[in-house]
């Protein structure tokens, strides 16, 4: 079993962090400026090297700097020498840096099938009509073996089902056009604030976050966030796409000695902001179940009223930086946070958390019998690892040696809806078949021509149908190569497109059938 993880401490008590315990999730709150960052790099850095990879979100493009060791600033000197603490030792976590947009880190996509009706609908805004609509496109797409990849897909999708709505009005419902339009609007939204990137192939592995290095350290997974961050609910749709991919793909493993993976949700807020009712309970069961999973999940925040009551009672872990009561909801929070905190003779929660400088907190944490331990007003120590950014040339370097570099760099375009819909498809195939048929009348005129001088009629009519039968069946060359006919490419067509939709049918993900989405690729 794993040693105990020091996160915090003061002249009188140490707060460790259970490994075992750490799938029991966990709350990150505080003010502005309080240290929330520095206690992300902490956490993540302790986890890493015990081997537990970590996922974090950099919405501030600080957190980059875990893949250089730390120096030991006059500034830090002087902190620690004030507050009791030892010297940090510095050094390096193994970083893999990710980006939506593909700048600053390896691509992250879904395909639209993957994402599902409910979250897309979620990341465009739309009303309960408008979501319906989309669910009825998703439907049809299935049944009609109409592969949604990336957004050009779902577009021709859209359009196709708006031309052709009284065709569907009987089987399915009706398809109101108005819905039809707004949903094409919130699309050109997300493609101007280039959100189509997401949307595609290849699509990201989840089992690609999970690895260790040479050394058996956990990898630490960063996503450059500061731009995503222009559009929140594609960020805030973005990271529940990938909590539902851990929920789908993982197996149940129960209570592990360390978890497989600890996901951290910074600006928490955007996943609950103004979210349906609907939405707000799959979180919840999501966050539930996934301990099962070996997963932890650990919201970061500024307020905890942020977070829904639901949610907020599955997280044991408990980091409170300072939060400010200028307001009534901030008084609010604050009277709010000491009451779901384990109270500790002596120490006023509520008075404390107003009062408590930058890097210190007042800490909960889960003790060996799972209890939240009382109340501790300590300082977060200090990462081993570099505060701020890394350079352009250390984040180059950084990409060209990941593990998963050129994995997910070139996109790939594979026949799917838009091809389909736009009769590409179809005209390949009209086109093959036309130019079989002339290719066996040449053949047939030829072997007649051939045939004239002292051939039976007999022998005339069996080469001809061997000429025909290899046109349509296939034929073996001289070395054994086989040759596809006629036939075979029609009926492999036909294969792949009622393969796609048995297959998406028989793997939609748990979560997809949670949310209501729609079918997965694989």
């Amino acid at each position: 079993m794993s040693e105990p993880l020091l996160i915090a401490r003061n002249s009188q008590t140490s707060c460790f962090l259970l490994p075992q315990l750490v799938n029991r999730h966990g709350l990150i709150t505080g003010a502005t400026g309080s240290g929330k960052t520095v206690t992300l790099q902490t956490m993540a850095e302790a986890l890493s090297r015990i081997g537990v990879p970590v996922f974090l979100a950099d919405v501030k493009g600080d957190l980059s700097g875990m893949s250089q060791p730390g120096q030991l600033s006059n500034k830090m000197a002087a902190v620690l020498k004030e507050r009791g603490l030892d010297t940090p030792a510095f050094a390096a976590s193994p970083v893999t840096l990710w980006d939506v947009f593909g700048e600053q880190g390896h691509p992250v996509r879904a395909t639209i099938s993957d994402m599902g009706p409910l979250l897309l609908a979620r990341m465009l805004n739309l009303n309960e009509t408008q979501a319906g609509v989309l669910n009825l496109v998703f439907k049809i797409a299935d049944d009609n073996g109409l592969m949604l990849l990336d957004l050009k897909d779902l577009r021709a999708m859209l359009q196709h089902v708006g031309e052709n709505a009284k065709d569907f009005t009987s089987e399915y419902g009706n398809i109101s056009a108005a819905s039809v339009g707004a949903i094409q609007r919130g699309l050109l939204q997300i493609e101007s604030q280039s959100g189509d990137r997401f949307f595609g192939e290849p699509m990201l592995d989840i089992h690609d976050f999970m690895q260790t290095d040479t050394n058996g350290h956990g990898l630490v997974n960063i996503l450059a966030a500061d731009k995503l961050m222009n559009a929140p609910r594609l960020y805030a749709t973005f990271l529940l796409w990938m909590l539902s991919e851990l929920f789908e793909q993982l197996p149940e493993v129960g209570d592990l000695d360390k978890p497989k993976l600890v996901f951290f949700f910074d600006e928490a807020h955007l996943l609950f902001n103004e979210a349906p009712k609907a939405l707000l309970e799959r979180i919840e069961l999501v966050v539930r179940l996934v301990r099962s999973k070996g997963v932890g999940v650990y919201f970061v925040t500024q307020n905890p009223l942020d977070i829904p009551d639901s949610v907020l009672a599955q997280l044991g872990n408990r980091v409170q930086h300072v939060l400010r009561a200028f307001t009534p909801r901030d008084q609010k929070a604050v009277a709010a946070t000491a009451q779901t905190m384990r109270p500790q003779k002596g120490l006023n929660i509520e008075a404390a958390i107003t009062e408590l400088s930058v890097g210190e907190a007042l800490v909960s944490l889960l003790d060996d019998k799972g209890r939240p331990s009382e109340t501790e007003r300590v300082y977060v120590l200090p990462p081993g690892s570099q505060l701020g950014p890394v350079t352009a040339e250390q984040r180059k370097v950084l990409m060209a040696n990941s593990l998963v570099a050129g994995v997910y760099e070139k996109t790939i375009d594979r026949e799917s809806a838009y091809e389909k819909i736009k009769g590409r498809a179809p005209a390949m195939d009209a086109q093959a078949i036309d130019q079989a048929r002339q290719t066996a009348k040449n053949t047939l005129n030829n072997q007649s021509i051939q045939n004239t001088n002292n051939t039976s009629a007999a022998s005339t009519d069996s080469g001809v149908m061997g000429q025909v039968s290899d046109l349509l069946f296939g034929s073996t060359g001289p070395r054994g190569g086989r040759h596809d006919g006629v036939a075979q490419l029609v009926v492999r067509s036909a294969v792949r497109t009622v393969g796609s939709a048995i297959g998406r049918e028989i793997v939609r993900g748990v979560l997809g059938g949670l949310l209501g989405g729609g079918g997965r690729r694989r």
